[in-house]
This record gives structure tokens, C-alpha cells and sequence, in this order.
């Protein structure tokens, strides 16, 4: 069984299954004259047998380019639609869309009028394998609110937050064809309870499943997954039918290329300085492959040549995902299929095109600049004895890696408009409470790594000074003439282009009378922070309004709006110096 991995440029990516054997069919002059086709382009009417088929996807598909490369549009209220700006290459064309199966496929080429023809869905069944992943895994049966505490989950936000973007479905697509169902390659067992206990013990993440499935009570979870997937196998179908795309969602051109592996998965990828996304117009993207594989893959859009680049490490003793726990994979057997030893989790393009990673350069252990007893500012601050991800950089211009070792643990990252080019890191979910911050200028004019860098644990002004004082801990109650550490990480990091604030997204589980997620928000020039349920504020000037944008997993985001501040007392000045530093201009 092979994944096919897709990537979309500008819009979205979506998974697609192109299994349909080929059906050659001569291209037919359109029923709709006012259509307009280019010698680049593919268009025509999509009829069923009620007549026009509004709001379906017409696919074209190609193996003739170095990739296999596809494009996807949705057809109008008439039926019509156009596939623009097609490479040269023969293609197989075909309808899908919510109530029908796949129609026969067409073989044509560009500059062609085809009208096609819809096949209705034989029955509901037929018409359901076509949902969404997300309408089959709500079929799931969570334990009502009324049966908590269950085991050591409180109450039900707690359960939900693991078994959706907490846990299971921050790296599986639950409710596709594979993970609905239980393979007979799986083995032979009693219950379907007992299936499951063993399918999460399959391949490298069975350390990330067995610690998520412990987060509840696993004999309960079991059970509820063995209910699911043995309801679905008698025929129940999802209680919900997906709606056809409407209006601008019409307007959306889906452009995908396969690349990387079939043992790889993508992370992420990047292609342009979010900061200025005139940088590499047109240009080369590269993904981050973070534990499946040590060559990150990057796609030509223009030539449509998809290729690898091998992330390198600074010590051969760096550990490597291959030596993950696993149990042996009803789809790829016994052996391992991931060997990363850089965990490449996020990049981001600089204003020169260069890529930046949170990735593993080395062995856990931090150097002595990091450690108690050093005199580098942030370590003197909060020590750090260990980091388990670090910063690379490579120039695709001359194919050079820069490997940065950090003491703080990396997870995602994100460009500051400063003069420095300060580039700021989460620790992720479990980190070591810090923010992470590079400044570029010291780094790339000296090259010294220990210099450029700096961290600080996640402080609230206590007592309300304008400046970091003695601390209590996290677990230690308030003192009146302290200010007092959080036990925080940040997911993910974003700074605001306004005044530099960086903004940061915690995981956690919702509350029971409440499930909106905790945001919090590090003041950078004074290494103090907020942390509230809907947007945070610290002390400085604040102008006006803004809106910070930052990453609440994978490919989703969240947005803060951050009010002004209700005190019109006076406030401290911004400190222009490391945020470990307690002076201020």
C-alpha cells in the first residue's frame, strides 16, 4: 500500500484516490458555446442525469511530466468549468464530487472542449466513500458528559482535546479508508478492542500512540475504537452528508505534484519570506520531513521536476528514528522505514531564499555555555541542561548547511521585521518553558553561535514594577513582592509586525466550563509575559490594535486580536537589550 503524498501550491493540498482505470474517449464539442478555451487550458459541461452538475470536481491528471502532476476545479451553477494553464502533456480526466462515484476516465491534452458525464452514486454506501475523512471519525461514540470522571479523565473536553488535535488526529487522518477499517494483516484476535490495543504498538509512533491512548483510560478507549470500527464494518454509515462547494469556494484551482517517498510524510514546507512573499516568486518549495527521513524534499513548480536534499548532522552519534520502539506494520512489515537523525520539523525562508529548519543537529546533551554555572546571560538567567531539536540554515544558491546548536529545544519558528532579523522558536508541547530567540545580525557577523543566541522562562510582572524581578516557581503560591514563573510551551511562535511582540499558542486542555485554548505572549524586551483565555497584553506602549496570526498545529492556524490595555496608568519603557537583561532605555 502505497500513500500518495501531494503538494498544492497557494491554496491547500488534499489527498486524492486516482485508482480508476483509464477510458479513451474522443474530446466533444462543448454543449456551452460561451466557453472559451485556450490552447493551455481544458473546459466543457458537466451533465448528469437531472442535467448540469453544479459544484463537482472535474480532476486532470498526468504521468508524462518528471512528476505526476494534477489539477482539480469545481464546475459553476451551469455546470461549466475550466482547467487553466495546463503543462503540455496527455491527461486523464474525470468528475467527482458528493452523491456520485468517479466517472470513467478521458485521455485528452490541453486546448480540448470535453464535455463529461457524472455517474450517480449507486446507493448511500457508494456515495459515503467519497466523505470526508472527518464525517466517518464523528461516528465515534466518546463517553457522555455524565459519565465523568472516567478513569483519571476529569471530564469530557479532557478526553476530546486527546483523541482530536491534543493527540490522535495532530498526525493520523482518522476516518480514511485505512484507519476505518482493521486490516486481517493486523493478525487474528478476539475482539476488535484488542485489535486496536495492537494497532497502536504498529510501526515507529507507538511511543507517541501508547502515550496519547494512556492519557485516557485505555481500556475504555479500546473499546470505543473497536465499537467504531465494528459499526462501520456492519454498514452504518455517517449520520451527515457533506455539502458540494458553493459560491467563491467554486473559484478554487487545486495545482498538486507528488514527491518525496512512499516511506516519507511532509510536515511542512515553504517557499517564499512570509514577511515579503515577493521573495522566490515562482521558485523552488521545500518540505520538512521531521522523524520519517533525512532528505527533505523540494519541487520545481516550473519544470515540475521534484527532488532530495540530505539535511546533514554535526555528530554521527546524533539519535536517529530508526531506533524508535515499534511492533511490526500490517502495511510495511517488521522493519523500519524511518531514519532521520534531524527531525525536521519546520522551515521558513529568509529575504535572501535561504531555508531555515528546526531541526537536530547533535546529541541531547548541551554544551557548557548553556549550563548552570556559565556566565552567557540566559544561562545565568535559567539554565538549560539539555535541547533535543537545534536551527540549521541552507543556501540553495551554493548547497551549504550552517548547523546552529541551541541550548532551548526548537519546534517551529518565525521571522521578526527587525534590523537583527531575530528569529524566534517555540519549544513545543513538550519543551523546556522557554522562548528561543537567534539575532541573525551578531550571527552572520561573527558566526558565533553562544553570542547570537538567548531563551527566557515565561515570567509575569507579579507586582507589577515594569521590570523583572526574583521569581517564584510555578507551583509555589503568589508573593505580593515577586513577580512568578509560568509553566508554559508554546507550540508555535508569531511575532507581530506592529511592535515586535512575540505571541506564542499553548496547548491545553480545556477547563469544564470552558474550552477556549490559553494563548500567551512573551514582551521580548523585557522577558516578562501574560497569559489569559482570549488575548494577552504586557506592559509598554501600545499605538493601537493588532491582529498576530500563529500556528495551532500542523497546517491549522489560530488568530488573537489583542485589545489596548484597560489601565491608562503609566507604563514601563520597551528595554532595547537581551530579554534577560533587566536595563531599559
Amino acid at each position: 500500500m502505497r500513500t500518495e503524498r501531494r503538494l498544492l501550491l497557494g491554496v491547500v493540498a488534499i489527498a486524492v484516490l486516482l485508482t480508476a482505470a483509464p477510458a479513451r474517449v474522443d474530446a466533444q464539442q462543448s454543449a456551452d458555446p460561451a466557453l472559451q478555451i485556450g490552447s493551455n487550458d481544458l473546459g466543457g459541461v458537466v451533465m448528469g442525469p437531472s442535467g448540469p452538475e453544479a459544484g463537482v470536481w472535474v480532476i486532470a491528471e498526468t504521468t508524462d511530466l518528471p512528476t505526476k502532476f494534477a489539477k482539480i476545479v469545481v464546475t459553476d451553477d451551469r455546470g461549466r468549468y475550466v482547467i487553466p494553464d495546463l503543462p503540455k502533456a496527455n491527461y486523464s480526466v474525470w468528475v467527482r464530487g458528493y452523491g456520485l462515484v468517479d466517472s470513467p476516465k478521458v485521455r485528452t491534452e490541453p486546448g480540448k472542449t470535453l464535455d463529461l458525464t457524472a455517474v450517480v452514486a449507486p446507493n448511500a454506501a457508494a456515495a459515503a466513500q467519497y466523505y470526508p475523512p472527518i464525517y466517518w471519525y464523528s461516528m465515534l461514540k466518546v463517553p457522555d458528559k455524565s459519565e465523568f470522571p472516567v478513569g483519571k479523565v476529569a471530564h469530557q473536553g479532557e478526553w476530546l482535546t486527546v483523541i482530536k488535535s491534543g493527540g490522535c488526529v495532530a498526525c493520523h487522518a482518522l476516518g480514511t479508508p485505512g484507519t476505518r477499517t482493521i486490516s486481517n494483516e493486523l493478525g487474528e484476535f478476539k475482539n476488535s478492542a484488542e485489535a486496536w490495543e495492537r494497532r497502536v504498538q504498529s510501526g515507529q509512533a507507538l511511543t507517541q500512540m501508547a502515550r496519547d491512548i494512556g492519557k485516557l483510560d485505555a481500556e475504555r478507549a479500546y473499546a470505543m475504537f473497536g465499537d467504531w470500527t465494528d459499526r462501520i464494518a456492519a454498514g452504518e454509515l455517517p449520520f451527515d452528508k457533506p455539502a458540494r462547494p458553493q459560491g467563491i469556494e467554486r473559484n478554487v484551482v487545486l495545482t498538486l505534484w507528488d514527491w518525496s517517498k512512499p516511506t516519507a510524510y511532509l510536515h511542512d514546507l515553504i517557499g517564499t519570506d512570509r514577511r515579503k512573499p515577493t521573495v522566490n516568486p515562482n521558485g523552488k518549495l521545500y518540505g520538512a520531513t521531521e522523524d520519517s527521513t533525512d532528505f527533505f524534499p523540494v519541487l520545481d513548480p516550473k519544470t515540475h521536476t521534484a527532488s532530495e536534499v540530505k539535511h546533514p548532522v554535526r555528530d554521527p552519534k546524533t539519535p536517529s528514528s530508526k531506533d524508535h520502539p515499534m511492533g511490526p506494520s500490517p502495511v510495511w512489515g517488521a522493519d523500519p522505514i524511518w531514519d532521520s537523525q534531524t527531525s525536521m520539523h519546520n522551515p521558513m525562508m529568509d529575504e535572501k531564499g535561504r531555508v531555515w529548519f528546526t531541526a537536530r543537529v547533535r546529541p541531547p546533551a548541551n554544551p557548557d555555555f548553556c549550563r548552570r554555572g556559565s556566565e552567557h546571560p540566559s544561562a545565568k538567567a535559567f539554565p538549560m541542561a539539555e535541547s533535543g531539536r537545534h536551527l540549521s540554515m541552507y543556501d540553495p544558491g551554493t548547497g551549504a548547511f550552517t548547523l546552529i546548536s541551541t541550548c532551548f529545544p526548537t519546534h517551529h519558528l518565525n521571522f521578526a521585521e527587525d534590523a537583527n532579523h531575530t528569529l524566534w522558536v517555540s519549544s513545543g508541547v513538550g519543551g523546556n518553558q522557554v522562548v528561543g530567540w537567534l539575532n541573525r545580525k551578531i550571527f552572520e557577523e561573527t558566526g558565533d553561535e553562544a553570542k547570537a543566541q538567548g531563551w527566557t522562562p515565561f515570567i509575569v510582572d507579579t507586582n507589577g514594577n515594569g521590570r523583572r524581578d526574583d521569581y517564584v516557581e510555578p507551583k509555589a503560591p503568589v508573593d505580593p513582592a515577586k513577580d512568578k514563573r509560568l509553566a508554559v510551551n508554546i507550540y508555535s511562535v508569531a511575532v507581530s509586525p506592529v511592535d515586535g511582540a512575540v505571541w506564542g499558542r499553548r496547548d491545553r486542555i480545556p477547563p469544564r466550563r470552558r474550552s477556549r485554548k490559553s494563548t500567551s505572549r512573551h514582551c521580548p524586551a523585557t522577558g516578562r509575559a501574560a497569559a489569559t483565555s482570549t488575548a494577552a497584553a504586557c506592559s509598554g506602549p501600545r499605538s493601537r490594535a493588532d491582529t498576530s496570526r500563529a500556528s495551532t498545529g500542523a497546517s491549522a492556524r489560530s488568530s488573537m486580536a489583542r485589545p489596548r490595555p484597560a489601565s491608562t496608568a503609566p507604563r514601563a519603557g520597551r528595554f532595547t537589550n537581551s530579554p534577560d537583561r533587566s536595563s531599559r532605555t
